[in-house]
């Protein structure tokens, strides 16, 4: 039972309704079928919007991450064409005599994936995060040199 689509959308509830997901997930009869909880981790990585810019001399990624510190956020180069952006939006503590009337911001676990261009400079990337926007540079390999045409000597028999 989904305690959320009966409007019910408590700490409690939620900690209630993430045991009845590992529940559910261990009485799986088939292995080859996805989780819950990677169906949730799933729809976390795609609620991850961003924008790409493409520059002369570089790529621009650009996400929103509001209310989050450096720590939280990691980015890294996998197999030197893959650049992940991840992290974890943790909930404030609640303090004492406070209740949750609603909660809609997101929370938890995020990531995105890109595919790197063959001319994507890995060695030359810079990530600053400045008021909950993320931008991560990515440098390009300055474009090959076009051949000079080689001269052959006629010798003359």
């Amino acid at each position: 039972m989904d305690f959320r689509i009966m409007g019910v959308d408590s700490p409690l509830f939620s900690t209630l309704q993430q045991v009845m997901d590992l529940a559910d997930d261990t009485d799986k009869s088939s292995f080859n079928a996805p989780t819950r909880t990677y169906m949730r981790d799933a729809k976390a990585m795609a609620a991850t919007p961003a924008d790409v810019k493409e520059y002369p001399s570089s790529y621009v990624f650009i996400i929103d991450m509001p209310g989050l510190k450096s720590g939280d956020i990691k980015v890294q180069v996998e197999d030197d064409i893959v650049l992940v952006i991840s992290g974890e939006r943790k909930r404030e503590e609640e303090k004492e005599g406070a209740k949750y009337v609603r909660m809609e911001r997101r929370v938890g676990k995020f990531m995105r994936k890109f595919v790197l261009p063959e001319n994507a400079n890995t060695d030359a990337i810079s990530a600053v995060c400045q008021d909950g926007v993320l931008t991560v540079t990515v440098e390009k390999h300055p474009p090959p040199e076009p051949k000079k045409p080689k001269t052959i000597d006629v010798k003359i028999a």
